[in-house]
């Protein structure tokens, strides 16, 4: 059996040296490369051009589905691997792409392997570049996330988009506050407020956005800026810059 020439993009090194594992005690697998980023990949994937991808979908900065966009027409055959998305996983198996749910054995990644080895051996390109082209298109539509994971070295835990009251940028990371608690997300406040629905999520200035449910009143203050003061007591500024967007979603201000 003719080696598949494979390639692992996860931003976690648990996780890719534990798939990296799985991947040889199934056999018949060269792994070419690592990527621990989605701009990585999208510089990899065409220089190395690997028979098969398993392409993670939550990673800062440019998850799975932007990697997808990045690379155009030019698109490996892929394995994605989620943690969270059910919409994604319903996109997937619409399209007869085969994902992994984490965590995962190598009961379910050697299926997954035999499903792309198949595909990859009908050498159908053509209609494999149409279906994975219509699925990118359908993921520039999909519904805006319901849910954030978060995670560390020891758990991943979800939190419900609707329980959020505002979030702000710090660096590389976002702070996500729900009522008390406060989580750190690896993420850029303006990727995350693209996935976000731009019905319940306002950007009110270059470092917050809030939850519209969550406010409670507006305050003017300094050359028209306004105080918006949260249900929990929390005060936050709308800078100029962000009012005319905020006055679009909520009225006049």
């Amino acid at each position: 059996m003719k080696s598949l020439r494979a390639m692992i993009v996860d931003d976690e090194p648990l996780a890719r040296t534990r798939i990296k594992r799985m991947l040889e005690n199934i056999g018949s697998i060269e792994i070419v490369g690592e990527c621990s980023n989605g701009r990585e990949a999208t510089q990899q994937i065409p220089k190395i051009q690997p028979d098969l991808v398993l392409l993670d979908v939550q990673m800062p900065e440019m998850d799975g589905f932007e990697v997808l966009q990045a690379l155009k027409s030019k698109f490996p055959y892929v394995i994605f691997v989620t943690a969270y998305d059910q919409y994604a996983v319903r996109a997937f198996e619409v399209f007869a792409l085969d994902y992994l749910l984490k965590p995962f054995n190598e009961t379910r990644l050697e299926k997954a392997i035999t499903r792309a080895r198949e595909q990859i051996e009908l050498k159908n390109d053509a209609n494999f570049t149409e279906q994975i082209s219509k699925l990118v298109d359908d993921l520039k539509e999909k519904s805006h996330l319901d849910r954030l994971v978060m995670k560390d070295e020891r758990k991943i835990w979800f939190v419900p988009v609707h329980t959020i009251d505002w979030i702000e940028a710090e660096g590389k990371y976002v702070n996500v506050h729900v009522g008390k608690d406060s989580h750190l997300l690896r993420e850029s406040l303006t990727a995350l407020e693209n996935k976000l629905n731009p019905k319940l999520f306002a950007r009110i200035h270059r470092s917050s956005i809030v939850n519209v449910e969550r406010i409670k009143e507006l305050q003017p203050w300094f050359h028209g800026d306004y105080r918006v003061i949260l249900s929990t007591g929390t005060e936050l500024i709308l800078s100029r810059t962000y009012r005319k967007r905020f006055q679009e979603l909520i009225g006049e201000a």
